[in-house]
């Protein structure tokens, strides 16, 4: 399993970007740098913004806590940026230290999503050299 980006939980400051998320506030450029990742267009964009919107008051699925997360069986991958302003890089680090099989990748200089753009190609070739593993 390879996790990006990932969060047991939503913290504050994820709350509060979430709340201030809205497509309508997009300049030519960020609506350039969406449709380069979410491919099947504007709508699917809006869709995926109204849907983060939404998560800023969801309380009852994210909660994964240590115990549980030392459940995973699967060797698990987590890639995070050490400066994601949503998720602190803290919280890959408890994801890392409750899954058992877990090894952790923190992208220097990484916001949130480290995989895109200049990272692609280095994602791929870790993603799959951890994905090819035999245990």
């Amino acid at each position: 399993m390879v996790l990006v980006s990932a969060t047991p939980y939503f913290p504050a400051q994820a709350r509060a970007a979430m709340a201030q998320l809205s497509v309508d506030a997009f300049s030519d450029a960020d609506w350039a740098a969406q449709r380069q990742r979410h491919v099947r267009g504007d709508d699917q964009i809006r869709l995926l913004f109204e849907q983060m919107r939404g998560l800023k008051d969801s309380y009852d699925d994210m909660a994964f806590t240590p115990p549980l997360l030392a459940t995973i069986a699967a060797r698990t991958l987590i890639v995070h940026g050490d400066r994601d302003p949503l998720y602190p890089v803290e919280l890959a680090l408890e994801m890392y230290r409750a899954i058992p099989s877990s090894a952790l990748w923190v992208v220097p200089n990484g916001g949130h999503g480290p995989i895109f753009g200049a990272m692609a190609g280095r994602f791929i070739e870790t993603a799959l050299a951890h994905l090819s593993q035999h245990t």
